[in-house]
């Protein structure tokens, strides 16, 4: 391809986002597509010469399309999302043209100046203490294995990385039966293993019980156990529950254990000052976590890590072979050694497109408009007889249909199951369920970046509709 056919066909593509755009209401939300349908429609070899991008281009429109599930569409309620916008859209564009690699500060001296200061607009905008620093990793589950892995170095003064575990008493971490599988798999991947995952009973609002928290603690201390590291979940996957962080703040600073808090989801919310109090205490973590690829409109990935102590962490993942060596090593910031990868993206660029596009007040708009929709549904569901609503929680609102007469909880979860997998086999909409306690319950989060009032009462009423052809027997 030559530069005049990548401008044909790169406006082309420009020409279809902005259509998908103005028409990703038509398509079908969930995808409708059957195990193993687009692999079946893809060349079984690759080909020996190469094809024309017209050619690639309708195979991507007639094959890959409908193996799509919309995530930006604004009648996608699913999970927790991966909102994307324009100006984020725009920042990738160019950072993908760039092809920067940005492992340290000679391969890309503006990205790493950008990140360092985003990652403090960042810091400022949440409210976190000024003695955090930031970096963006992939996920919130990589930064949470940074974290772990960086509890682990420091508590036992970096011996595990140059000598293994094999000296050392088995370590615990501590968190909520709500926290995310993340922090499992991080256990298992240092070699901790899951019986070493210690999960904490929680309270009628799904939050960490911190007595319960304390007594594991001493009760492991007793047993010989070395207490590592404290996960405390502000925006749990499950109902968005907010751990009581200054309560675990205070066990962790007894007995000397690190706090990472995972915010992964809520943490966009704490733009906005009337949510702080969700992080009271955060003074007293070590490591803070959450992801604007999720509520802060842009795209995948981006994962927002801060810290306490930089150097601990810089210490731990820190490898500086030879030909890493340049004049500027230990004068600037090299964030290879602030995680696992040594290859990173030009992942602020987009960021910074998004934060100034908005601006903190744009972005403050679009975050209590998400919360105000969800909150106008919670009280039209808590208005019906036949809805019953469990937990509202910032844009995320937990409910069940429960229809007079029945009682049984077998029943119930049957009839909510048959309820979600067809709302999602129609099209309409997409809703995922999780539990509370024994109930199986409908999950909808009002928080794609173009969703509106008018999105959400359209599924609302699809959602009555089905409901009482269940009730009536008539579907």
């Amino acid at each position: 391809m030559n530069i005049e056919e990548f401008k044909k066909h790169g406006h082309a593509m420009v020409d279809w986002i902005a259509s998908y755009y103005e028409n990703v209401r038509d398509y079908p939300v969930k995808s409708q597509v059957k195990p193993g349908e687009v692999f079946e429609q893809i060349a079984d070899k690759a080909p020996e010469r190469g094809e024309s991008m017209d050619h690639i281009f309708e195979d991507f429109r007639e094959i890959i399309m409908p193996g799509i599930t919309h995530w930006q569409s604004p009648n996608f309620y699913a999970y927790f999302p991966a909102n994307t916008s324009f100006p984020s859209l725009l920042g990738d564009m160019l950072a993908s043209a760039l092809g920067s690699q940005c492992m340290i500060w000679d391969t890309s001296p503006a990205a790493a100046e950008l990140e360092e200061k985003v990652m403090v607009w960042l810091r400022d905008m949440l409210g976190l203490p000024s003695s955090f620093s930031g970096v963006i990793q992939d996920t919130a589950s990589t930064a949470t294995l940074c974290a772990l892995i960086t509890a682990r170095e420091k508590l036992s003064n970096y011996q595990p990385n140059s000598d293994g575990l094999f000296n050392f008493s088995p370590m615990r971490v501590y968190c909520s039966t709500e926290v995310h599988s993340s922090v499992e798999k991080a256990v298992k991947i240092m070699g901790m293993g899951k019986s070493n995952l210690v999960k904490i009973g929680v309270d009628e609002k799904m939050s960490l019980n911190p007595k319960l928290l304390k007594q594991a603690i001493e009760e492991d201390i007793k047993k010989g156990y070395q207490p590592l590291a404290v996960v405390a979940a502000i925006g749990s996957t499950g109902t968005a529950a907010i751990d009581p962080l200054s309560d675990m703040a205070e066990v962790c600073e007894q007995y000397g254990v690190w706090l990472h808090v995972d915010a992964a989801y809520a943490g966009s919310a704490l733009i906005l000052e009337e949510y702080r109090w969700m992080i009271e205490g955060i003074e007293k973590a070590d490591s803070f976590v959450f992801n604007p690829h999720k509520w802060l409109m842009t795209n995948f990935d981006c994962s927002a890590y801060f810290v306490k102590d930089e150097q601990a962490l810089i210490k731990t993942f820190s490898i500086l072979p030879e030909y890493l060596k340049t004049n500027t090593t230990g004068t600037v910031k090299d964030y290879r050694d602030w995680g696992i990868q040594l290859g990173r993206r030009f992942r602020s660029l987009k960021l910074w497109f998004v934060i100034r596009s908005f601006g903190v007040e744009g972005i403050k708009s679009v975050l209590r408009n998400h919360i105000r929709i969800a909150e106008n549904l919670s009280a039209k569901i808590r208005e019906h007889s036949d809805f019953e609503e469990l937990s509202t929680s910032l844009n995320l609102v937990c409910f069940r249909y429960k229809p007079e007469g029945v009682t049984g909880i077998d029943e119930l979860n049957r009839i909510n199951k048959q309820l979600i997998d067809l709302l999602n086999e129609s099209g309409k909409m997409y809703l995922t369920h999780t539990k509370i306690g024994d109930n199986m319950v409908l999950r909808l989060v009002a928080g794609q970046t173009n969703v509106t009032e008018e999105d959400v009462l359209s599924s609302w009423s699809t959602i009555q509709e089905i409901a009482a052809k269940i009730k009536s027997k008539t579907i």
